[in-house]
């Protein structure tokens, strides 16, 4: 029913993305999803790396200090993006950075 996609197909769909997007939208569009996907990237280091400190320092702690407030800080979205960026909250430990 559906065959492969060749050669042809794939310029004509290249073809298509040009003539709707026009050549000067193109690198803003490919440096924005390159943005996206850095940023995505250390949102789930970040989280990857929370869980593992929470992991541990759920072992270590008694249970009274796990009830203290923790401090907000604010993750930028970019390195250099000074405009883009949300506060979190984590804990006040700040002896593994």
């Amino acid at each position: 029913m559906f065959r492969q996609i060749g050669p042809l197909e794939i310029s004509l769909i290249l073809l298509v993305v040009v003539l709707l997007f026009g050549a000067k939208k193109l690198p803003e569009m490919a440096r924005s999803l390159g943005k996206s996907a850095r940023i995505l990237k250390s949102e789930a280091k970040a989280m990857k790396s929370e869980n593992q400190d929470a992991a541990a320092a759920s072992a270590e702690a008694p249970a009274d200090q796990a009830a203290t407030p923790t401090a907000q800080r604010t993750i930028k979205a970019a390195p250099g993006d000074v405009t883009g960026g949300r506060p979190v909250t984590e804990a006040s430990d700040t002896t593994q950075r």
